[in-house]
């Protein structure tokens, strides 16, 4: 007797990066019903191809507290689905450019005394993080992908506390201003950066979304924080204060931290 394919799709209002979707391929990693995923990231939607009931899989989507929620269950015909084999080469770029811009907007936080800049790098880590831990584990147990993935949420953890500390100091100690030119550069070059591992993530997804429209960029978490640098860049000139940079780290390390929390949901 055949076992007949399901095709259960979710909506997931907080995916709204390439990053979440390695999140969610993770967290669902293992399940054996599960044959194959179709990530629609601009419209925020999951296609799971499945055998059987989709119980398992919806508490997994659910525990990554990404707002997914079962939008339809149906029978379906197909059987075979397209392997990307370029997957692995272009989850390598997105990691190397994500890492670059940590290490980048880390020494330039650092150097021009911005807290945006300095959140900002964890950020990047933060994504970092998760396509690094999808092919580092790749071929490797799933005990070893969830040990992995606590280590790197524990350490963001660290990371976003260290800055926490470092940012209360700040508000309460005579620090000098940050260099608002220096934080808006390098927001504008992650915001291109981001831009870019968005693009070519979603060009691989299908020909029709190569030419991808610029308001599909913006659905990006990352897109918006490098916005919010480059507003405290503008706003710590005008105010001749450093409050609006301190204000922007302490929004970002909080997204860090959340970020952090996603990561430990997988390793359980």
């Amino acid at each position: 007797m055949t076992t007949k394919m399901n095709k259960t799709t979710f909506v997931i209002t907080k995916m709204d990066c390439p990053s979440e979707e390695n999140l969610i391929r993770m967290k669902l990693d293992g399940i054996q019903e599960i044959k194959n995923l179709d990530f629609d990231i601009p419209n925020r939607k999951l296609t799971v191809f499945h055998c059987g009931q989709s119980d398992q899989i919806e508490k997994s989507i659910l525990e990554l507290n990404l707002g997914g929620q079962k939008l339809t269950t149906e029978e379906t015909d197909q059987t075979e689905f397209k392997e990307n084999t370029s997957q692995k080469k272009l989850l390598w770029t997105v990691l190397a450019i994500n890492f670059a811009f940590f290490v980048i907007e880390m020494a330039t936080g650092l150097i021009s005394k911005s807290m945006g800049l300095v959140a900002d790098s964890l950020d990047m880590l933060a994504d970092s993080f998760v396509y690094g831990i999808s092919l580092f584990a790749v071929g490797g147990t799933l005990i070893r992908k969830k040990r992995i993935a606590k280590l790197a949420g524990y350490f963001q953890i660290t990371l976003a506390v260290i800055g926490f500390i470092e940012v209360l100091r700040r508000f309460f100690g005579a620090e000098k201003l940050p260099d608002f030119t220096t934080m808006i550069i390098v927001s504008i070059l992650a915001l291109i950066a981001n831009g870019i591992c968005l693009y070519l993530l979603q060009k691989s997804k299908s020909k029709e979304e190569a030419h991808m429209k610029a308001s599909m960029i913006f659905t990006s978490n990352d897109v918006i924080i490098n916005l919010g640098v480059i507003t405290a860049g503008l706003l710590v000139n005008w105010l001749n204060s450093s409050k609006p940079d301190l204000i922007i780290g302490t929004i970002v390390f909080v997204l860090v931290v959340q970020g952090a929390f996603r990561i430990l949901k997988v390793s359980k």
